[in-house]
């Protein structure tokens, strides 16, 4: 039996100096400790960065990274290039994590070599309390490239809910510098458009281990109509148009929509339906289309009728 993974905690803090410790010290609690503890402060101006100075400055396992208020995706930035592990979590500076956390993830991470992407479901606290999660239980989707290039479709979960392989990590979080601007804030968005649009696989496990808070300064993930909304739709198209170019995607890659749609252990019927509308889209001869979209629909009602 080889080494256990080595994971890498990317804790990001901005103005948050009265939720950092849980958060840093639930992950420093974890039942499968990671190899490190990096806890970036984005330029606070609450004193988080004397207090983290002060709690967690001798202690080895957790590595500060205090500096000018750059927002989160270059907070992200700065953690991943200290980050030594094979794969990397980040947290929220007001979120916290259960102590089995790491452990289920390590989990999955050591069974499943072809997974780079895992996604958890999150307990909300704070103002208000329930659960957020993508189905209410495992779900394997293979790939998601052409449903987030044409449909925009988000695969994914908060920041404190996201663990990434490094290698793909490195290559999502390479991004302009004009980039930084943009996403000053909700930045996960990077991390769960670009891991889809760069061809990771992703797997969606409810881990019942994260707890999301709401306090008012926060909450925009579970405020659909704010996402809905035509800016915030607007810069999610370019972010995912950028890594679009970046793999050279074209209408031919349309073809395959069939094929990422087995890729999917249990997909459901919306999901056949969308990759049925996708394959239809497509360059080829109209028959060919048609056949490929029946083949997608035929599948899902299988699927549909087995549920």
């Amino acid at each position: 039996m080889g080494a256990p993974l080595a994971f890498s905690v990317v804790v990001t803090n901005y103005n948050y100096r009265e939720f950092v410790a849980e958060a840093v010290d639930g992950a420093l609690a974890q039942a499968h400790a990671p190899r490190e503890v990096i806890v970036v402060d984005d330029g606070s101006t609450d004193g988080s960065a004397g207090y983290l100075r002060e709690r967690y400055g001798h202690d080895p396992r957790v590595q500060l990274l205090c500096g000018e208020n750059g927002g989160q995706l270059a907070a992200f930035q700065r953690g991943l290039a200290a980050a030594t592990g094979e794969v990397v979590c980040f947290l929220d500076a007001d979120d916290r994590w259960r102590p089995d956390y790491l452990g289920q993830l390590a989990e999955l991470f050591a069974a499943r070599a072809d997974i780079d992407f895992a996604f958890s479901d999150v307990a909300l606290i704070g103002n208000e309390s329930g659960r957020q999660g993508y189905a209410p239980a495992a779900a394997d989707l293979g790939y998601t490239v052409l449903a987030t290039w044409v449909r925009a479709r988000w695969y994914g979960a908060p920041t404190s809910a996201l663990a990434l392989r490094r290698r793909l990590a490195a290559r999502v979080l390479d991004l302009p510098d004009n980039f930084l601007a943009q996403w000053r804030i909700s930045a996960d968005n990077c991390l769960v458009f670009g891991a889809s649009v760069l061809g990771a696989k992703k797997y969606f496990l409810p881990t019942g281990s994260v707890d999301y808070r709401i306090h008012g300064r926060n909450g925009w993930w579970h405020d659909q109509a704010k996402a809905r909304e035509f800016a915030a739709q607007f810069r999610s198209r370019c972010l995912i148009n950028h890594y679009a170019d970046r793999m050279h995607l074209d209408l031919h890659a349309l073809d395959l929509a069939k094929h990422e749609f087995k890729s999917r252990t249990a997909p459901t019927w919306d999901e056949a339906c969308l990759y049925a509308d996708i394959a239809w889209r497509g360059p080829a001869p109209w028959w060919k289309r048609a056949e490929r979209a029946l083949a997608i629909l035929l599948r899902g009602l299988r699927r549909r009728k087995a549920a």
